[in-house]
């Protein structure tokens, strides 16, 4: 299907069929082909994400920032992708260090190690630099995010992951917030372990050479469209190593340079 033939009817089938899968906990098959199904029909899959974001604001979930996806080049090995983007964060998708995670209402479930910045002033200028978003952030935290692919198998193009919100699915946030010139950023290194096991690493440079880059990179696409990183806002900047397959009952702890751990607990049963 060319981009001249995606309409308006075939984006909200989409966006209620992904919508349906995460309701159902049941994955659908690939929907690209619906979307135009190459990267230049990327502005439809942000459409069918923008409906389920204006779906989710109406049922009274609140918006508390924004995910950064594909920015390590491990990741976009293992997805087939060479492109970031991004997806919605709601405050039910947060769990504290140590929360338990519910498994049964996620599908086929991974988790990534990464940086999490949380602002302290609006950003809406149309291009941003370093200075502006080192300026905008009130503290980092080490984060864990848990992605989770309403399409079958993980077989997923960039468009798949876009109209999927970007994978997201939950995230764990540390505790304890440290300031970034506490931090090196490019140095840093990320140990991932489950059950005391290795079982991912990295280094901050994975997450497109700096995760201020990443950082830049979301604050000038949200103002392009049109919905600005505000105050308050939480960034989820990309992961620093591979993603890791979650299982019932996984216990995951993270430890960035710079940062205390945060661990996410899932629940056992999937029932």
């Amino acid at each position: 299907m060319s981009n001249s033939l995606v309409n308006q009817s075939h984006i909200n089938a989409v966006a209620v069929a992904l919508r349906e899968a995460e309701q159902s906990h049941t994955a659908i098959v690939p929907i690209r082909s619906n979307l135009g199904g190459d990267a230049a029909d990327v502005d439809s899959a942000y459409s069918v994400q923008d409906i389920n974001t204006q779906y989710a604001l109406a049922q009274g979930h609140r918006l508390v920032g924004r995910k950064i996806g594909l920015t390590s080049v491990a990741v976009q090995k293992q997805l087939g992708v060479d492109s970031p983007d991004f997806g919605m964060l709601f405050a039910d998708m947060a769990y504290g260090d140590g929360e338990q995670i519910p498994t049964e209402k996620l599908i086929q479930p991974k988790v990534e190690a990464e940086i999490a910045l949380v602002i302290k002033h609006d950003l809406t200028q149309a291009k941003h630099s370093f200075a502006d978003i080192i300026s905008a952030t009130d503290y980092a935290l080490a984060a864990i995010e848990v992605v989770d692919s309403r399409i079958e198998n993980w077989k997923i193009s960039l468009i798949d992951t876009v109209a999927d919100n970007a994978s997201s699915a939950a995230f764990v946030l540390g505790s304890r917030p440290v300031k970034l010139e506490n931090l090196d950023l490019v140095n840093c290194k990320m140990r991932m372990t489950r059950a005391g096991q290795l079982v991912s690493e990295g280094i901050g440079k994975a997450c497109l050479a700096n995760p201020l880059n990443a950082a830049v990179w979301l604050a000038d696409e949200m103002v392009r469209r049109g919905r600005p990183l505000l105050a308050g806002d939480i960034i989820l900047t990309g992961a620093l190593g591979p993603m890791v397959v979650v299982h019932a009952g996984d216990e995951f702890v993270v430890e960035i340079d710079g940062f205390d751990p945060v661990s996410a607990v899932f629940s056992a049963s999937t029932e």
